[in-house]
């Protein structure tokens, strides 16, 4: 909700520096301070719901009905509502819950012919939880166990292409304890030594599983990283 405290900053602005000037305006509605600042609230916060809206709804909204029990509930108006507030939450994570399990299902079907495909090709393998590697480099020495510390570079796309995450791009490696992050980075590094480059192919139970992550990740959807391992537990590369 970033957008919506750039507003609320705006506001108290308004507020401290001049409440009069906010009515000169060219909109006929906005006569005083108090209609301006309704009105660019309103603009505001409806851009700013719409936006959170595609990132955490995946499904078509109603407008219509929206805004018509969202304005009875701003005004409090509580006979024009059919369900209380709890009720509401128990009917949208219900919904909700629905919606992600649809979602889920018609992914790991992607993936799972995608996975069938990509596992035949010449140096894939396939472990026994599903997750798949291909060694790009390989490296020397000890491997990493889940309490180690690693320090690795990653760039991390979903099956579309489309890259989510990237320590590459940052231009700056991670370290963290192996056993904290998701499994299949859990299995996959622990298959690797210090200077080597491997690229795993992760189904959705080895890393966000049917919720997936709002906006970034669909429920259900794989993962794909290169990972290169820098170094385990202050050890790095060339030492």
């Amino acid at each position: 909700m970033k957008k919506l405290s750039f507003f609320f900053v705006a506001i108290m602005l308004v507020l401290s520096v001049s409440f009069a000037s906010c009515s000169k305006t060219s909109e006929k509605r906005m006569k005083t301070a108090t209609d301006s600042l309704s009105y660019a609230y309103g603009v505001g916060m409806g851009y700013s719901l719409a936006e959170n809206l595609k990132k955490e709804i995946p499904v078509d909204m109603n407008i219509d009905l929206f805004l018509d029990v969202f304005e009875a509930a701003l005004r409090g108006d509580t006979n024009k509502l059919a369900i209380s507030q709890s009720e509401a939450y128990a009917v949208f994570q219900k919904c909700l819950t629905t919606v992600q399990l649809q979602a889920a299902e018609k992914n790991k079907k992607e993936v799972a012919n995608f996975m069938k495909k990509n596992g035949k090709k010449a140096g894939v393998i396939t472990t026994p939880s599903g997750l798949q590697y291909e060694v790009i480099k390989a490296g020397s020495g000890p491997k990493p166990t889940e309490t180690d510390s690693v320090k690795v570079n990653y760039h991390g796309t979903l099956l579309d292409g489309k890259v989510f995450d990237s320590s590459i791009k940052r231009g700056q490696p991670v370290e963290f304890v192996l056993g904290q992050v998701i499994p299949g980075w859990q299995e996959g590094i622990k298959y690797m030594s210090v200077g080597a480059n491997y690229k795993f192919w992760i189904p959705s139970n080895l890393a966000y599983g049917d919720e997936g992550v709002p906006g970034v990740i669909k429920p259900g959807d794989m993962l794909i990283f290169e990972v290169e391992l820098l170094g385990i537990g202050g050890q790095s590369a060339g030492k």
